[in-house]
């Protein structure tokens, strides 16, 4: 495989919009990918595999569509993440729908399986994996996955423990491949940043939830608005695997954040009462103190090309000690 695949050598802005389970729905990603970053969406976000159907038609048309139009300037791929975790039963037919509208990225989570790589690679599409540990990214790329998403401390969602300095470090000694990291990116000079430690994307989430598109409440998108990196909670109680949440959600269903119990992985699937992770308690990421208001995906992106581009030439400025 090449350095980088030619699908994710001209994206407007080196990004990837992690998938936001519940929140990621077909219309963010089609806005992400006509933006010209990459979009993305949970298979399970679609209740029903009949449904992932319709929604992998819709944006695969809308795309198609946009590209006819703008051939000089079409839109980013979109990826389909996969939760390989044996509790996931509908893995196998969704990967076939994957199959069927040849979707150009597969981005799987919670175990590397060679045959969900394999199936991938059958029709020309990459896989990301996302790892938290430099042990686990070894393990992913032994199997066949073609790239990694270097999930560091602050994340959004299930999330690592390890400084992104330290993940990129040690994953970069040996690995050359396509590499994205993931914790607290909220701005253009974030993603600058991201490169410049030697990932070649960005990977964000926390504000996407903040946009019209996001299927997200209104008080879920506000919080994100009015909280900053000190109301992010991390705990294992609500999957049985290690996630950031937000404070302010933790203590609407009842919970007092400062003492949570431990979860239990076997499970992933946590519920206080009625109460269930991801709808009533809210994942998000330490970077958003940056955002600052509800708007379209495609302001947030434009926002973040600004910046990105003023980033680059403050730094191109500076002079560097002899």
């Amino acid at each position: 495989m090449e350095r980088l695949p030619k699908s994710l050598e001209n994206l407007r802005l080196p990004v990837i919009g992690s998938p936001l389970f519940i929140i990621s729905n077909p219309k963010l990603v089609i806005e992400q990918c006509k933006a010209g970053i990459v979009g993305s969406i949970p298979a399970l976000n679609a209740r029903q595999t009949s449904v992932l159907d319709e929604w992998l038609a819709e944006i695969t048309e809308e795309l198609n569509t946009y590209n006819k139009n703008n051939p000089e300037r079409p839109a980013a791929p979109f990826a389909i993440n996969q939760i390989v975790h044996k509790t996931n039963t509908r893995l196998e037919q969704d990967m076939e729908l994957c199959m069927k509208y040849k979707v150009p990225i597969i981005i799987s989570s919670l175990g590397a399986r060679e045959e969900v790589f394999e199936m991938a690679h059958s029709y020309g599409g990459i896989v990301f994996h996302d790892v938290i540990t430099n042990n686990f990214a070894k393990k992913a790329i032994s199997k066949g996955a073609d790239g990694l998403v270097a999930v560091a401390a602050g994340a959004g969602g299930h999330a690592g423990r390890q400084s992104p300095f330290a993940l990129i470090q040690e994953i970069r000694e040996w690995f050359d491949g396509p590499l994205a990291l993931s914790g607290s990116i909220a701005n253009g000079r974030a993603i600058l940043a991201a490169q410049a430690m030697g990932a070649d994307f960005a990977y964000i989430g926390s504000p996407f939830i903040a946009t019209t598109e996001a299927n997200a409440s209104e008080d879920y998108k506000q919080m994100i608005v009015d909280s900053t990196a000190e109301d992010i909670i991390y705990s294992n109680l609500f999957t049985g695997v290690h996630g950031n949440y937000l404070k302010g959600s933790i203590k609407n269903v009842g919970l007092d954040p400062d003492n949570l119990e431990q979860g239990d992985l076997s499970a992933m699937n946590f519920k206080e009462g009625d109460k269930k992770a991801w709808k009533d308690v809210w994942g998000s990421g330490q970077g958003i103190g940056a955002i600052k208001e509800v708007v379209p995906t495609r302001e947030l992106i434009n926002r973040f090309e600004e910046e990105y581009k003023e980033a680059h030439m403050k730094m191109a400025m500076q002079k560097l000690p002899v």
